[in-house]
């Protein structure tokens, strides 16, 4: 396994795989991205209430929540690839209090000598989606700010036009102190300053610098041979500035007061490597922004966020607005996704670039896939593989650890992809320890029986991994109570025995594949993984042929909360969805031959699936045209059983719920209708306030969602927006379903508006298997046009929109032919685009925005 190759494949694979949707002049849709994307733009009349009401500016791999203060703008500058601590980390067993991302608080004041700026009637903050642009207007200043999307620089323009200007004094501040600090005892002449804070083995020293006028916060983390580094860098551009340290934690630029405009550029960098000069490649990419003006770096931007939003767009309208606004919080969903899921590494669920309290937040810093997926499960037909290029790397890059955790923990093949992990996957394990760990957590040896050598080992590891997830099980037994009778001991946890994770991982990889036909990809990148899936699962010792002649697995979790039980429905049904596909891919690859009669054994073979739900949401075992009569039939009872009332418009749907998917793959389209915008509000169980324009104003729900569309579910530092990402999955599924009637099928068909409540107007284009890009208008009901703009050619399967009705094609703008039938067989070429309406039909042009 060469990890290089296999991530310049994946980088080669993304640049190549959107397409655009109104690159050919015959479409019918003519959309104003500016005026469509412009609706999700937030606007303040007053100042945020708290940090966390900020509005978001990234540029995938660096940003911050942009914040005032009556007298100041505010930041913390955060980025996806900054870790504190990696998996062999022994310093932090208490679950929460590992930390990660943040880089640096940034106040940048401006306050005069008689006036406060950022108050009353001049006030106004706004974030233009469409260009990833905040600009903020006070007593006679105007700022505008950007994250630049060609290096890792956020500019503030700042526009003093008050009567009497004041200085400008940019302050940067350490994330963390430390009672014993470290200074030189000159201090307005010495070259930096440092802090030191030590947890266990692991330090963690944060130091201020001055360099050629600029400031610097350096941060540096180690422990044992983990070694990680930040640096953020700020310089002004357009006025005279000076630099000092301004207290044990804080190192200030001071502009000089002057009418008109000036830049200031704050630039990030991070290193694993402790020879390189972090702070260095921060200042690196300030040269490079300072040689343009705001501008010019905003003109930049423009083009990169106007070519992100041509590549697919949803528009909705109702007579009661909720369409509208589902439209709206879907388009916001996409610019969060763009502003931070676009470097090397997963954004955390948990804080996203969004952290305003430092580098700590609630479930720490490990990936957690359950919540993870929400933002990544459903965004394939979003035409954006860009946004999912960072699980792609993340996991390929830590595929030999995976492997390795495999044999080691489980004494098994392929890999294993734990529900929570680090950064950088998994620890390897002494050798003695992992004999053990396999026989203690394959149930061959009693726990009790455990050595005083295993428990010293763990007694350090940090209980939220799901390698010792038992440990924060039996520091909280009040939250592990109630998993079932004789469930409550180690090894058995939360997190502890899930498979499923390495399956959705996985699966999406497989669905870059069957949307892009790349078989490069595919080979160097999609089959290891999938591979590695079936592999796990049938070398995993607790897998097991019974008596019955079916193949069965125990000791294994589902979700969260049951825990250690047989044949539970998360694990089988992965299996049900990656054999089948391991086989398919093999096929198209030509390898591993000796193995498919073997997987298509236990396919064949595997035990029924019992009552299924909310696993429909994940995989290809179910949708709309599914031929597997006896799942549907489990699906639909289970999904009754749910509501066994219906469903109706005061639906309150839990955030973690994935019944909207369900129903949309059920094709129960008045139930979509009143779960999607109970998803995008949010609920959780209890009473709190919703944060809106002019305060704190009262809600039904009891999720916190504030003017910026963001919630803090998770806990303390957590801004994040994950039923955004589960309403955008259902949007998908409700308006076209892309998928093969069963798994490893390799004839995908796709269904326009399967579920679609007829009262909700609609345009879209989203992306579609087999390299199509699918366009379609609905108005009052009625299905007006369908597009198909066909990227490798092959044949489009399409279900008739209009059921029998003879329809006619338009290729490249010009009528072909007729066709009859409930499925229509389209043959394509390359680059064409193919319109379909029912014969005799007047095609009109639409105008979107």
């Amino acid at each position: 396994m060469k990890k290089s190759i296999l991530l310049i494949a994946m980088s080669a694979f993304i640049a190549s795989q959107s397409i655009h949707a109104q690159k050919n002049i015959n479409s019918l849709m003519n959309v104003d991205y500016e005026s469509l994307v412009s609706k999700a733009d937030l606007s303040y009349d007053v100042p945020v209430t708290r940090t966390e009401e900020g509005m978001p500016i990234g540029n995938g791999t660096t940003g911050s929540l942009v914040w005032t203060t009556p007298t100041a703008m505010h930041f913390q500058i955060n980025r996806v690839d900054v870790f504190a601590m990696g998996s062999n980390t022994n310093s932090w067993p208490w679950g929460h209090d590992n930390y990660s991302h943040g880089c640096g608080y940034v106040d940048i004041n401006v306050e005069g000598y008689d006036n406060e700026v950022f108050t009353g009637d001049a006030f106004s903050q706004h974030l233009s989606a469409y260009e990833g642009l905040a600009t903020v207007k006070g007593n006679g200043i105007t700022a505008r700010v950007l994250a630049w999307n060609a290096k890792d620089v956020i500019a503030t323009e700042i526009d003093d036009q008050r009567d009497n200007p004041s200085a400008i004094n940019i302050d940067l501040r350490m994330l963390r102190y430390s009672l014993n600090y470290v200074v030189n005892e000159n201090w307005n002449l010495t070259n930096q300053h440092s802090v030191k804070v030590q947890t266990g083995a692991h330090a963690a020293t944060s130091q201020l610098e001055i360099r050629d006028g600029r400031i610097i916060l350096v941060q540096r983390f180690e422990e044992g041979d983990f070694y990680s580094s930040s640096a953020v860098a700020i310089g002004v551009v357009g006025r005279n500035s000076k630099a000092r340290y301004y207290n044990e934690s804080t190192v200030r630029l001071m502009a000089e007061p002057g009418k008109g405009k000036s830049l200031i550029l704050m630039s990030s960098a991070s290193s694993y490597d402790p020879e390189e000069d972090v702070a260095g490649l921060a200042l690196k990419q300030m040269d490079e922004a300072q040689s343009k003006n705001f501008e010019k770096l905003l003109s930049s931007n423009r083009d990169w966020w106007g070519d992100y939003w041509s590549k697919s767009f949803i528009h909705l309208h109702s007579s009661d607005g909720v369409a509208d606004m589902v439209e709206k919080n879907y388009t916001y969903f996409l610019y969060i996704m763009g502003s931070c899921s676009r470097g090397e590494y997963m954004l955390g669920f948990n804080g996203m670039l969004w952290h305003t309290n430092g580098d700590l937040a609630q479930w720490g810093s490990q990936f957690w896939w359950n919540n993870q997926g929400f933002y990544y499960n459903g965004l394939t037909p979003s035409n954006h593989p860009e946004l999912l290029e960072p699980v792609f790397k993340q996991s390929s890059r830590n595929y030999d650890s995976y492997a390795r955790a495999a044999e080691q923990q489980w004494g098994s093949k392929g890999i294993w992809i734990p529900e929570t992990n680090w950064f950088d996957g998994l620890e390897d394990l002494p050798d003695n320890i992992a004999e053990e760990m396999r026989e203690l957590y394959l149930v061959k040896k009693p726990w009790a029986e455990r050595s005083e050598e295993f428990m010293a080992y763990a007694q350090n590891k940090n209980g939220l991994n799901s390698r010792w997830n038992w440990l924060y099980a039996k520091a909280n037994p009040s939250k592990a109570a109630g998993k079932g009778a004789g469930r409550n001991h180690a090894p058995f946890a939360w997190a502890t025995h899930i498979f499923s994770a390495t399956a959705k991982i996985s699966y999406l990889y497989w669905l870059e594949y069957a949307y892009g036909l790349d078989k490069e990809w595919l080979k160097t990148s999609a089959y290891p993984m999938i591979k590695g899936t079936v592999e796990f699962y049938r070398n995993f010792f607790n897998f097991y042929k019974g008596e019955d002649g079916k193949y069965h697995i125990r000791y294994t979790s589902n979700f969260e909360d049951n825990w250690g039980g047989s044949d539970t429905p998360e694990e089988l049904a992965a299996m049900y969805a990656m054999f089948p596909i391991a086989i398919q891919a093999s096929e198209i690859l030509g390898v591993d031959s000796e193995l498919r009669p073997i997987w298509k054994e236990i396919y064949e073979n595997l035990t029924p699936l019992p009552n299924a739900n909310q696993i429909a949401s994940y995989y290809d075992l179910f949708n709309i045209n599914s031929e597997n009569e006896e799942l549907y039939k489990k699906v639909l009872e289970s999904y009754k059983r749910s509501y066994p009332n219906g469903v109706n418009p005061d639906i309150k749907m839990n955030v973690g719920n994935r019944n909207g998917v369900t129903a949309a793959k059920l094709g129960f389209a008045d139930d979509v209708k009143y779960m999607l915008p109970s998803i995008i509000k949010g609920y959780n169980g209890n009473y709190c306030d919703y944060i809106g324009s002019s305060g704190n104003e009262p809600r039904e729900t009891g999720l916190v969602v504030m003017r910026n569309r963001l919630s803090l579910r998770e806990g303390p530092g957590t801004t994040e927006c994950q039923r955004l990402g589960e309403a955008s999955h259902v949007l998908y599924q409700a308006l076209l379903q892309s998928a093969p009637p069963s798994p490893g099928d390799d004839a995908p068909i796709n269904s326009i508006f399967p579920a679609w409540p007829k009262e909700w107007d609609v345009q879209f284009t989203l992306a579609a298997r087999d390299a199509f890009l699918i366009s379609a208008s609905m108005e009052k009901g009625q299905i007006e046009f369908v597009e198909v703009h066909s990227q490798k050619g092959g044949e489009c399967r399409i279900n008739n929109p209009w059921v029998d009705t003879e329809i006619t094609i338009y290729r490249d703008g010009k009528k072909s032919e007729n066709m009859k039938g409930s499925l229509l067989l389209i043959q394509t070429k390359a680059g064409e685009l193919v319109t379909i309406a029912p014969k005799g039909k007047k095609l009109k042009p639409k105008e979107i925005s």
